[in-house]
């Protein structure tokens, strides 16, 4: 595997150090736009099962990352991320602020296409695990 690697480029990370799942649509299939508002829902207990650290990452439609009021290119639990009343943490993903008690928990997307990247460094190797299946992401949801 770490040869592999070596071919493809040099220093790159094996999926047991780090992995970076993409998304450039939402949960219906529509590619992510900021003309729409999304939601991802952690459950209680449940954010990225890591031993390093882990981040959700905005770029617009060309891989820059996003200019924005908040100044803000990536959300991660380094953040003070405030939960829900049951546990659970929900992410913002949208143009316009969510208000001021949810801009904790927003990332900025620009007016036009977008892409997410999560960035999980020292994934776990046991359950939940995103390596074997057993941790899914959370589906990226337009919100009505």
């Amino acid at each position: 595997l770490r040869a592999r690697a070596a071919l493809l480029g040099i220093g790159i990370n094996t999926v047991i150090e780090s992995t970076y799942p993409i998304a450039l649509t939402d949960s219906a299939g529509v590619m992510l736009n900021g003309a729409n508002s999304y939601r991802m829902v952690f459950k209680r207990g449940k954010l990225p099962p890591v031993a390093g650290f882990w981040s959700l990452t905005m770029y617009d439609k060309d891989y820059f990352f996003v200019k924005n009021p908040i100044n803000r290119q990536s959300i991660s639990a380094r953040q003070d991320l405030k939960p829900n009343a049951d546990g659970s943490v929900d992410l913002y993903i949208q143009n316009e602020s969510p208000g001021k008690d949810k801009e904790s928990n927003w990332l900025p997307a620009p007016k036009d296409k977008f892409i997410l990247m999560m960035r999980l460094y020292w994934p776990s190797e046991k359950s939940p695990s995103i390596i074997d299946g057993t941790w899914k992401i959370p589906a990226v949801k337009a919100v009505e």
